[in-house]
């Protein structure tokens, strides 16, 4: 049985144990120096540029902490919204060690607007005050919702007049760019982004993510804050072999349009049934629903999900790459039989 709680909790694509199998064959260099690192290194720049700077990293909090850690010194601040990752499920990771404090914006969509960052930007001189530096954004938000290309740019021009930088949260980028229809550089290089915290371990990797510097200056000395930083890995050839497959032939859009179109279906699905309403625009492979607290428990029993907010009992149903449509339609037909039986 699936679960709709996560995809992290899919497995890995076939053709990316396909990779990883490949890439177990003999022995080459550690750290990096192998060939399927410097394969994967051009496959990024393939398709988000030639500036693109790329590190691997393990995971996704270690590829946002560190990217921010590069961009910042400790007397300045990191501008998100309230119900960023780097603020609710980072275990405090980003100010531990980077020394910064967070800013955060209140977002009925989880997307900030230039009106919230410049309720931040005060006190800018004032040695009394932190001094904003970064604003990071993600996307698709942590409710599912995606920034267009247009407010991506205004967010990107705004931020650069004022001298600050842009860091995205790409955990699940590749969600955005399908429901966007455009490649990954048009969603980063193009806007300009300055980093990107850019993710695959919810798209079919087994693990690992990357982090991007679109500004050869911005990556200047990162590869010792990743060491630092103990994201440095001894076999990297094994996260390499896998952003490489992932790069390939498009993988990371077919999964990502795959994600997106179970969670329309999963939404269509719950539009018709009574008392559950739907909250946010569904837009990338993420809805959210506020359900009747009593049924919550007995949903659960079945299919394992997150309440979201339980102060108003909203829930978060996730759709994976691997989630077909007999998965959503079992899944909304016990959802609707469990709303009959309490009627």
């Amino acid at each position: 049985m699936k679960s709709f709680a996560s995809d992290n909790n899919s497995g890995a694509h076939p053709d990316i144990l396909k990779a990883i199998l490949a890439a177990n064959e003999g022995h080459t260099l550690a750290y990096g120096d192998d060939p399927f690192t410097q394969a994967a290194l051009r496959r990024v720049k393939t398709n988000f540029g030639e500036e693109a700077q790329a590190y691997f990293v393990f995971g996704g909090t270690g590829a946002n902490v560190l990217g921010l850690k590069q961009l910042t010194q400790p007397f300045q601040a990191v501008v998100c919204a309230e119900s960023a990752h780097i603020h609710n499920d980072e275990c405090g990771a980003p100010e531990h060690f980077t020394g910064c404090k967070l800013l955060t914006l209140p977002t009925p969509d989880g997307k900030i607007t230039r009106e919230g960052i410049q309720s931040q930007l005060h006190g800018i001189g004032f040695e009394h005050h932190v001094q904003p530096r970064v604003v990071s954004i993600t996307q698709p938000t942590e409710l599912g919702t995606i920034y267009s290309l247009e407010e991506m740019k205004i967010l990107a021009d705004f931020v650069h007049e004022r001298g600050m930088l842009l860091h995205v949260d790409g955990a699940r980028l590749a969600n955005a760019a399908a429901f966007l229809g455009a490649t990954l550089r048009r969603n980063t290089a193009e806007i300009p982004v300055d980093v990107l915290s850019f993710g695959g371990t919810k798209n079919g990797l087994m693990y690992g993510e990357c982090v991007i510097f679109f500004r050869r200056d911005l990556a200047e000395h990162f590869q010792y804050i990743r060491k630092q930083g103990m994201q440095l890995a001894s076999k990297m050839r094994f996260i390499a072999a896998q952003f490489d497959a992932y790069l390939t032939d498009e993988l990371w859009l077919k999964n990502a349009e795959h994600a997106n179109a179970m969670a329309q279906r999963l939404a269509e699905a719950i539009r018709k049934i009574p008392r559950i309403r739907i909250t946010q625009e569904v837009q990338s492979n993420a809805v959210f629903a506020v359900v009747p607290p009593p049924l919550i428990e007995e949903l659960q029993e079945k299919y394992f999900f997150y309440v979201w907010n339980e102060a108003i009992s909203e829930v978060r149903w996730m759709t994976s790459y691997d989630t077909t449509p007999d998965d959503v339609d079992q899944f909304a037909e016990w959802i609707s039989h469990v709303m009959r039986n309490r009627e």
